[in-house]
């Protein structure tokens, strides 16, 4: 779809929220490290996952360590590196390691190739790796160059473009998978899945989420495949706010409200 795409509604009912971070519930900075996440967003995801009993995920490229810390003191299901590595309601990991020997071998590679491109950043995430290039975009073409040339030097590894940087990372690693993953597991079994993102790396779960006849949201401008549209992060801070209000008021009523596209 392209713009204009209308503003989601405030739903109430059983429904399972994945929200990807950066861009979404975070502005993006710089550096990685300079994003945060603001207090009162944290307690409003604890208060509605807790509306939801525990149907509420952060879906995200960045480990789930950084995403722990981000969200602290609250405690999320979470799927980090895009799928990658995930935590269940439970507690329980899922990961998908590179074998040690590719993943030694890739990065020495990766350093040795990017060292002349003054301001770009290799980020080893472990199972997958980051070209960064957000402080540098003079070298766009000659970091998506070199993300294309690791995939066919190594096998079994496949590119996710995103805002500023490229990932490597195993195939069939997306964040489609990994909402599809969370959807057969309870709390999120049996629900409505509602995904908001920003980026190019959130299309796969628009796409798992359309096909289950869920609400998709795209943060920003730009062609997407969700259905419905918040124009920044601050609409996704007033409408997440909203959203908590209003299950908050109806904890205690019965029923489901279908989403329309009336406000």
């Amino acid at each position: 779809m392209t713009d204009p795409l209308t503003v989601p509604p405030v739903v109430r009912g059983n429904y399972a929220f994945f929200f990807d971070l950066d861009g979404t519930l975070a502005e993006i900075k710089p550096h990685p490290d300079q994003v945060t996440l603001p207090e009162p967003i944290r307690l409003t995801l604890h208060q509605l996952a807790q509306q939801q009993q525990g149907a509420l995920a952060l879906i995200s490229g960045r480990s789930m360590s950084e995403l722990d810390a981000l969200a602290a003191p609250y405690r999320f299901p979470l799927a980090g590196v895009h799928g990658a590595e995930r935590r269940d309601i439970k507690g329980q990991l899922h990961r998908v390691e590179l074998p040690p020997t590719l993943a030694a071998e890739l990065r020495h590679w990766l350093n040795e190739q990017a060292a002349p491109l003054e301001g770009c950043e290799v980020e080893n995430k472990g199972m997958a790796f980051a070209l960064h290039y957000r402080q540098a975009p003079q070298h766009q073409r000659a970091i998506e160059s070199l993300a294309q040339e690791a995939v066919k030097r190594f096998p079994g590894l496949a590119l996710q473009p995103g805002k500023c940087v490229v990932e490597i990372k195993p195939e069939g690693i997306n964040k489609g998978a990994a909402v599809s993953a969370f959807m057969q597991e309870a709390p999120f079994l049996g629900r409505l899945p509602v995904f908001v993102g920003d980026d190019l790396t959130d299309e796969a779960g628009f796409a798992v989420v359309n096909a289950a006849g869920g609400i998709s949201v795209k943060v920003g401008q730009g062609k997407t495949q969700a259905h419905w549209r918040l124009a920044s992060v601050a609409d996704t801070h007033h409408w997440l706010l909203q959203l908590a209000q209003l299950h908050a008021l109806t904890d205690r009523r019965e029923g489901y409200e279908s989403p329309d596209r009336r406000i």
